[in-house]
Formats: structure tokens, sequence, C-alpha cells
């Protein structure tokens, strides 16, 4: 008879805690939809803000225009010092391109004087001297090497005077006014520039 009592004391209780949970579970309810309907759309139109933030959107905004503002210059100074990387390698082409072209300069300047014994011996041979035709084709191949290295002959017989090109030692009265007449010393240029100015005389 006692367990009996007993057991219906434990069942007694056990009857306010269910009564307990279920008062948990309509406060976690009641919770729930107070939550909701604080982050409603609708009933929060944007005049108050659910939650309140601190943020400074034109600080924000500044930054990202001071961010914009380096990046630009940072892409200008690269771009600048592309540019003049750029122009060193090409100037240092052309003087490599120039020092090639005029390294034999005065070695070819030596040489004319060579040419111009040649021709000598040539104009003040005779006809009958066995010799000359070798002259003839040592000349004709030291000016065939020359060509070949960018040494062209300067010959104004004709032309007008070119103090540029030219070097005037005397009056020809055969020659027009201005134009070159008697050549006395051929003039030379390598690869465009004047090596050595013709000596000639001009009509006046």
């Amino acid at each position: 008879m006692n367990e009996q009592n007993n057991n219906h004391e434990n069942i007694d209780q056990n009857v306010p805690h269910d009564n307990v949970s279920h008062d948990n579970v309509e406060h976690d309810d009641s919770i729930l939809k107070e939550t909701l309907e604080e982050f409603n759309p609708q009933q929060n139109s944007g005049e108050e803000s659910t939650i309140e933030n601190d943020i400074d959107l034109d600080t924000f905004k500044a930054r990202i225009a001071e961010l914009e503002g380096e990046v630009k210059q940072a892409k200008e100074g690269t771009a600048r010092a592309n540019a003049e990387a750029y122009n060193a390698q090409k100037r240092m082409e052309q003087e490599a391109d120039k020092s090639k072209k005029f390294a034999l300069q005065k070695f070819a300047k030596e040489l004319l004087e060579v040419v111009d014994n040649l021709e000598r011996a040539i104009e003040n041979a005779h006809a009958d001297d066995p010799v000359i035709e070798g002259v003839r084709l040592t000349h004709k191949a030291l000016l065939d090497v020359l060509n070949k290295n960018g040494v062209e002959v300067v010959e104004p017989q004709g032309e007008k005077f070119n103090a540029d090109l030219h070097e005037a030692v005397g009056i020809d009265p055969e020659a027009e006014a201005d134009t070159v007449g008697t050549v006395l010393q051929k003039g030379y240029s390598l690869n465009g520039r004047l090596l050595r100015p013709a000596m000639v005389r001009v009509g006046q």
C-alpha cells in the first residue's frame, strides 16, 4: 500500500515539470515572434534602423577615392618608368649602330691615301707598261672592299658647289658660275657621313 502511495506522489511531482516545459516553449515562441517583428522590413520602414550602425560612409568613400588615386599614380609612374627604359634602350641601340658604322672611319680615311696613289700611278703610267694592269686590278679590288664597308666615292664634277661636300681650291674659268669644274681629288663618304671632301675648282 505504501508503494502505491509513493508512486502516486512521484507522478504528482512530475506534473509541475511538464507545466514548466510548456511555459518555456511559450516564452521562446514569444521571443522568436518579437524578433521576427523587429526585423520585418514591412514594419521597419527605414526611418528607424533595426540595428544601430556607426559606420561613416563618407569616410569610406573618401578612403576609396584616395586609394584609387594612389593606384592611378602608381600606374602612371610605372608607365613613365617603362617609357624611359624603352627610350634608353633605343638610344643605346642607336649609339651601338653608330659606333659599328663608323668604327672604320679612321682606318678607311688612311686607306684613301693608298687609293689616291694608285690612281696617280694609273694616270701617269705609259700605255705599254706591263705593270699597269696589275695596278688597275689592285685599285679596283681596294675600292670594292671599301664599298662593301660603306665607303662611297663623291664625284661632284658638273654639280652645284656644296660647301658641306666640296672644298674649293681654285677657279675654273671654263665652268659655269657656282658649278664644280675640275676635280683635283675625289671625295668619299662613310655610311652617308662625309669622310673626306672633294678638292675642286669652281666656276666664277
